[in-house]
């Protein structure tokens, strides 16, 4: 039994956010005109100003974690508090109604990384970085897609070679979320061409300023650069810092992806795009009559509200501690799906508007969503993956008669 009840708890807690935090304000009734008409799926801001956020960020989660709410689930014997997951559930719902500094910075270190090196992680790299990572001292990222690989992680060619008691990782990583500022990654490497694609793979921790990472950022449409491509020359790992046994890295990419996909599938909306708003578009631009655009409308406010109370049923059988079912195979399939689905309908309302800036409020600004779609719809495994997962692992099908388990991978790649 934990050592503090739930209603101590929540006192606990709530008294330490009164006296560290300033309550949100009441959220207001949409109103079309009023306030800021920003939708970007994507944060586009400097250098500096995302160096600033981020020393806030970190500042907050050190003084939570002072207070003991940094890693409220994790083990004592690592720095945890060793609670139940209802427990950081009550925080969590507890710190949603104050505002305090945040920005995404921690999501993939904690909600993707974090969560792998405790299942995977040696006693060096569990005891050096899991405290520091819950904590906010240090940010982790995520080093997966590979320009000739994309969403096929089975076909990833970034190698690494057994030195004595450390690896030489070369190669090349894209796409990667933060990694300008984060200050370890996860990564997944070939560790052996002759066997086939889907084994030969070992994990590793990588130091992100090791000498031999190199970190350029990628310019996407929007305008902004979330995302970096990472080249490796020589960059020396020990082998403390291995995930998993070696060739075994597969295991340690699924435990990784299945915690991503459910954070960013998690929300299940129209990420960003409420019906709401778009209904007040509508009304304000004289098409709320318009037959076909109310019926796409209705289409869109169906699928948001199926796909909120799917992932509310997975995420409740989990606090009554069953295992998801597979909902949560379908989250971030269904968040993609009625991204577009808004995107289209936007589009369709705005017309010209939306392609030059005149300064009209609630008109130019939809450019940021509908330009950061086509991204989300790469994030975490493209549409096409997802769409697979469910017909194999959901409904059962056969797997895709092109993929080859049995050729040694350097055989696939002279072919």
């Amino acid at each position: 039994m934990p050592d503090i009840s739930e209603q101590d708890f929540v006192a606990e807690a709530t008294a330490f956010l009164e006296a560290n935090a300033k309550p949100k304000e009441t959220e207001k009734k949409f109103v079309w005109g009023e306030g800021s008409d920003k939708v970007a799926l994507f944060d586009e801001r400097s250098r500096d100003a995302e160096l600033r956020l981020l020393a806030e960020a970190q500042a907050w989660r050190a003084k939570r974690d002072d207070a003991g709410f940094g890693w409220i689930t994790g083990p004592e014997e690592l720095g945890g508090r060793g609670l139940p997951a209802t427990y950081e559930r009550l925080y969590n719902q507890l710190e949603s109604g104050y505002d305090t500094p945040g920005g995404g910075f921690f999501t993939i270190g904690l909600g993707m990384v974090a969560p792998t090196i405790l299942a995977h992680g040696t006693d060096v790299t569990k005891q050096r970085y899991l405290k520091k990572m819950y904590r906010g001292d240090i940010v982790g990222c995520q080093l997966f897609s590979e320009p000739g690989a994309g969403s096929d992680l089975a076909g990833l060619q970034m190698k690494a070679e057994r030195d004595g008691d450390e690896w030489l990782l070369t190669g090349q990583k894209v796409w990667t979320s933060g990694a300008h500022y984060s200050d370890i990654g996860e990564v997944i490497c070939r560790t052996d061409p002759d066997l086939p694609k889907h084994k030969g793979l070992t994990g590793f921790v990588v130091d992100m300023k090791a000498p031999g990472v190199e970190v350029r950022p990628l310019r996407q449409m929007t305008g902004g650069a979330s995302f970096n491509e990472v080249f490796f020359s020589d960059v020396r790992v020990p082998d403390d810092h291995r995930l998993g046994d070696v060739n075994q890295g597969w295991t340690v990419a699924l435990t990784t992806l299945m915690n991503e996909r459910a954070a960013i599938g998690g929300g299940g909306g129209s990420g960003g795009a409420g019906t709401t708003q778009i209904a007040e578009m509508m009304r304000h631009f004289g098409v709320a009559q318009d037959a076909v655009l109310r019926d796409e409308l209705m289409k869109l406010h169906s699928a948001t509200t199926v796909a909120r109370l799917t992932n509310k049923r997975a995420l409740d059988k989990i606090k009554q501690g069953q295992l998801p079912g597979p909902e949560l195979s379908t989250a971030k399939l269904a968040l993609t799906n009625n991204q577009t689905l808004a995107a289209n309908l936007i589009a369709a309302v705005l017309g010209p508007r939306i392609t030059a800036d005149t300064g009209e409020w609630g008109t130019f600004a939809w450019t940021q969503f509908l330009l950061g779609v086509p991204g989300m719809r790469v994030a975490g495994g493209t549409d096409e993956v997802m769409k697979n997962i469910v017909a194999e692992r959901v409904l059962g099908l056969p797997k895709d008669p092109g993929i080859d388990s049995k050729t040694p991978f350097r055989e696939l790649r002279t072919n």
